[in-house]
């Protein structure tokens, strides 16, 4: 019984730890410059509108973020932008 505890604690801590670096990881593959390009020139050819400058908005905060070297910010804001562009 013990060691079951014991092996369940260990998974925990383990999961615990290496969970936050594993969605860094996955929050900063989408934010790229090239990624942020991309989502730019969709944007560029949106209609203007609530959606529009709401994607604008999150790009300039992703754009930020990535200058200050937040990866998992940008990565957020970049998503948020690209969501925005889908509205209609």
């Amino acid at each position: 019984m013990m060691r079951k505890l014991l092996g369940a604690a260990l998974v925990t801590a383990a999961m615990a730890a290496f969970g936050p670096v594993q969605a860094a990881k996955m929050h900063s593959a989408g934010c790229s410059g090239a990624n942020l390009e991309k989502t730019e020139t969709a944007i560029e050819a949106m209609a203007d509108g609530d959606a529009r400058y709401t994607a604008q908005k999150e790009i300039a905060a992703a754009q930020d973020a990535l200058l200050s070297g937040k990866m998992g910010a940008c990565g957020m804001h970049l998503t948020k932008a690209m969501h925005a562009g889908e509205m209609k």
